[in-house]
């Protein structure tokens, strides 16, 4: 799969990584042996040979022909707290990049753009814990942005929630591979509950609300005071909450879930998206009471 790029309007800063992942306290051999990548008796001879060479285990044990580089940046990962999950193991779609390739370039802006938007909104005060990801168009990739984003906040050690609020062409729980049963059309007619919130076993601190049936009125649905109590109750259980919304063109939607998510990111596809549609868009929201925290270029 070619890897996709991210470019985006913000200076990339650099963000700690916090997390009470266990695996920061393993030593990478013992990682390394735990995901079958190596035996008990190649660790023992790898740091024999390190008595006498000083190489870093990883370096030592990929000379020896034990492990490949990657094998080794995975184990370095997990000590680090980011969630490095391979596909054929764990089911994940090739879609999320983050967490199968959290070294590609892509992966490095997102966590970027994660360093803007914790300094500009998720910053820990109480009415700042969702943000709605929008587009002007469809497929200008929001949705594969929301899903890519959502694992580099976990990958913090932030509680993060998806809500796949694009309730006319949601595809959250393909990007995911989830069943997309009541969900969040479910919650907000009375006929589901919070049990529809799906926990990613792969990826540590994640979970997803997916859409639901399609409803009849999405618009209306969502303009209920039910959606504004729901995500009161999510703040309480998370530190941050993406919703993905339909596209602008499409729907006015993304503005009614915008209004009560207080925020709004907007996506773009490079090359396609003109600058006069971003910030004509950005002018419309803005003036609906809702902050603009700026424009991500989207690369598939």
């Amino acid at each position: 799969m070619n890897q996709p790029t991210l470019v985006h309007k913000v200076v990339p800063a650099n963000s700690p990584v916090a997390t009470t992942d266990p695996s920061r306290s393993k030593k990478i051999g013992q990682i390394l042996v735990e995901r079958g990548r190596m035996t008990a008796m190649q660790v023992e001879r790898v740091l024999q040979e390190q008595r006498t060479t000083n190489l870093r285990f990883g370096e030592c044990a990929t000379r020896m022909g034990f492990v490949q580089a990657k094998d080794v940046e995975d184990a370095l990962a997990m000590q680090f707290g980011y969630s490095v999950a391979e596909a054929e193991q764990v089911g994940l779609p090739d879609k999320v990049v983050a967490a199968l390739n959290p070294y590609s370039p892509f992966s490095e802006a997102l966590r970027g753009l994660r360093s803007q938007l914790m300094l500009r909104w998720f910053d820990g005060t109480p009415t700042q814990s969702a943000l709605a990801i929008t587009s002007v168009d469809r497929g200008d990739g929001k949705s594969f942005i929301t899903g890519n984003l959502g694992v580099v906040f976990s990958q913090l050690g932030e509680q993060t929630l998806i809500i796949d609020a694009d309730l006319r062409h949601p595809t959250q729980h393909q990007i995911f591979n989830l069943p997309n049963r009541m969900g969040l059309s479910g919650i907000l007619s009375g006929r589901a509950g919070l049990e529809e919130i799906v926990t990613i076993p792969q990826i540590s601190n994640l979970a997803v609300l997916p859409s639901g049936p399609l409803p009849p009125n999405p618009q209306e649905l969502l303009g209920r005071p039910a959606f504004t109590d729901l995500l009161n109750a999510l703040s309480n259980r998370y530190n941050v909450i993406l919703i993905d919304t339909p596209s602008a063109q499409e729907a006015s939607d993304a503005n009614v879930v915008a209004q009560r998510a207080g925020a709004a990111l907007i996506v773009g596809r490079k090359d396609r998206t003109k600058s006069s549609e971003l910030s004509q868009l950005a002018g419309i929201m803005g003036n609906s009471g809702i902050t603009i925290l700026g424009a991500t270029l989207n690369e598939q």
